[in-house]
């Protein structure tokens, strides 16, 4: 897999952040730990946590701005994706863990 950088602004310029993975797996991974510490903070006392994928979609729309940078290997560039594509993968992802 590709090594690929995930851009994150949740809201003003300011918020801006990025992280880089050593897979489009683990960046999507990555995307899902965000939400679940999102989800920590919302509830501090609460032992565990669960969430549906429709939940975490919701906070991938409501996020100012989600992009993901996926290295090319072919021509050595980065492409980027929107978060349609982002959910498109983070689906797919999680539909392959659940089968097996």
């Amino acid at each position: 897999m590709a090594h690929s950088i995930l851009l994150i602004q949740p809201g003003q310029p300011e918020t801006r952040t990025y992280s880089d993975y050593e897979t489009v797996v683990a960046c999507m991974d990555g995307v899902c730990k965000i939400f679940e510490e999102h989800l920590k903070r919302l509830h501090p006392h609460s032992p565990s946590i669960t969430y549906d994928i429709s939940q975490l979609f919701q906070f991938i729309d409501n996020l100012e701005d989600l992009s993901c940078l996926v290295l090319q290997k072919n021509t050595k560039t980065y492409a980027p994706y929107n978060k349609d594509w982002i959910k498109e993968k983070i689906y797919d992802q999680l539909r392959k863990q659940a089968a097996s």
